[in-house]
């Protein structure tokens, strides 16, 4: 059975805990930890309606209705370019690498860590250069 979350009880960073325990590849895995680090947007009950559900008894990320209802969240230009790319990440749309230029450093940071993650390579220094 498939329920969505009501938007009342939700523990934001707790949330992103379970999505990305209960992810079930590298790349849901990799996308969920960015949300979760990201935190405005598992905030945003629009987001988690589209986003999470609850199978089986496990809160869970059903990336491909977010991606269909990408353009109904009233979210602003760095949010969904943000969101954009992390559905990227998990084969999900088609978002440009140039959407970067709407990022503020957080989240910039944010999806750089990500990639390393999807890379294999979580040991690379993401930082300021000097």
């Amino acid at each position: 059975m498939t329920t969505t979350t009501p938007a009342a009880e939700v523990d934001v960073p707790k949330l992103g805990e379970l999505l990305v325990r209960n992810a079930k590849s590298d790349r849901d895995r990799t996308a969920a930890q960015a949300l979760a680090e990201e935190e405005t947007l598992l905030a945003h009950d629009g987001v988690r309606t589209a986003l999470v559900v609850k199978q089986d008894g496990r809160m869970t990320a059903v990336w491909d209705r977010l991606m269909g209802r990408l353009y109904t969240l009233s979210l602003d230009d760095q949010q969904r370019a943000f969101l954009g790319l992390v559905l990227s990440m998990v084969g999900i749309g088609h978002v440009s690498l140039t959407a970067v230029e709407s990022l503020d450093e957080r989240r910039l940071l944010i999806l750089q860590r990500a990639i390393l993650r999807l890379a294999g390579n979580d040991q690379a220094t993401v930082g300021a250069r000097r």
